[in-house]
């Protein structure tokens, strides 16, 4: 029901939007962007006994921002359309 998205990329608020757009449900960026660091460290904390458990864990995520689809549903489906041609003309390129 919804896109929770991480790393780099998530600060491009333009693309953000589109996503949410072309898939038609609201994208939400945390104010920890990078998580794949941020769960090595919670793996670590959890190993050493710095965090009680998962809900521990679950309670220091929040939403920094979110964005929700605004794109209508005939051009959602015209652009869908439009990329599926776009990945089908690279079908036995090589």
């Amino acid at each position: 029901t919804t896109l929770k998205v991480d790393g780099g990329m998530t600060g491009n608020n333009l693309l953000m939007q589109f996503q949410a757009d072309i898939l038609d449900v609201p994208v939400v960026r945390p104010v920890v962007r990078e998580t794949t660091a941020l769960g090595a460290a919670y793996a670590a904390g959890l190993a050493v006994g710095f965090w009680s458990g998962l809900d521990d864990l679950r309670a220091n995520w929040s939403a920094d921002q979110t964005w929700t689809p605004s794109m209508p549903e005939e051009e959602r489906t015209r652009r869908y359309a439009d990329w599926n041609k776009a990945v089908e003309r690279t079908y036995n390129w090589v």
